[in-house]
């Protein structure tokens, strides 16, 4: 199946990398991590582009976001390759595109430079950053609050540090491999994505 580089290429990579922005007017998630994650069946990859020409969502979403809703959802339906894609990856994108709607300007605005900063990782690094939210997102409750403590407080320490504190025998009492590989890998990228340099505003 072959995508125009437009922004349906951009959607749909998004969601294989496990990408769901964030229920309007609900917290960032924990960590700071301002794109939710949830269980989602698997999703057919968008090919890669040769050349970084796609249309971003951004754009997109300054040129369609005046329409009325029901115009940018048939904007969308337009889109190459739409009408081949399975009917729920059709529809999860169609809610991309409502909630972004649902957004105040500054929560549009922010989720819009995480999908920006999304866009800019290799396909590689979106693959880290999905394993790494889908083992997240396979632990306990207790255990992904400890989780994103664990991450907020490593990601201000320096290098040397972070590396000296996961080495522990202390840590590693502490949070199984499991766990700590999700906190290298998420600690490996949050330099990439705003929503994971900044601090969580709901904590």
């Amino acid at each position: 199946m072959k995508f125009r580089r437009g922004i349906l290429t951009v959607l749909v990579a998004l969601l294989s990398a496990g990408v769901v922005f964030a229920q309007p007017g609900g917290r960032r998630g924990a960590g700071g991590f301002a794109m939710g994650q949830r269980g989602m069946a698997p999703v057919r990859p968008a090919p890669e582009p040769r050349a970084r020409q796609q249309e971003h969502l951004g754009r997109w979403f300054e040129k369609n976001g005046n329409l009325p809703l029901a115009e940018q959802q048939k904007a969308l339906e337009k889109e190459p390759g739409f009408k081949d894609l399975p009917p729920e990856t059709q529809q999860r994108l169609r809610n991309q595109i409502t909630q972004l709607n649902q957004m105040t300007p500054d929560q549009r605005r922010r989720t819009l430079e995480d999908t920006e900063a999304m866009e800019r990782l290799t396909p590689a690094q979106r693959q880290q950053f999905a394993g790494a939210m889908q083992s997240y997102g396979t632990l306990p409750k207790d255990r992904r609050k400890a989780v994103a403590k664990a991450f907020r407080n490593l990601r201000e320490m320096p290098p040397q540090q972070r590396e000296a504190t996961m080495n522990s025998d202390r840590f590693r009492n502490q949070f199984s491999d499991q766990e700590r590989g999700t906190l290298s890998s998420l600690l490996t990228l949050q330099p990439y994505i705003p929503s994971m340099r900044s601090p969580d505003p709901g904590k």
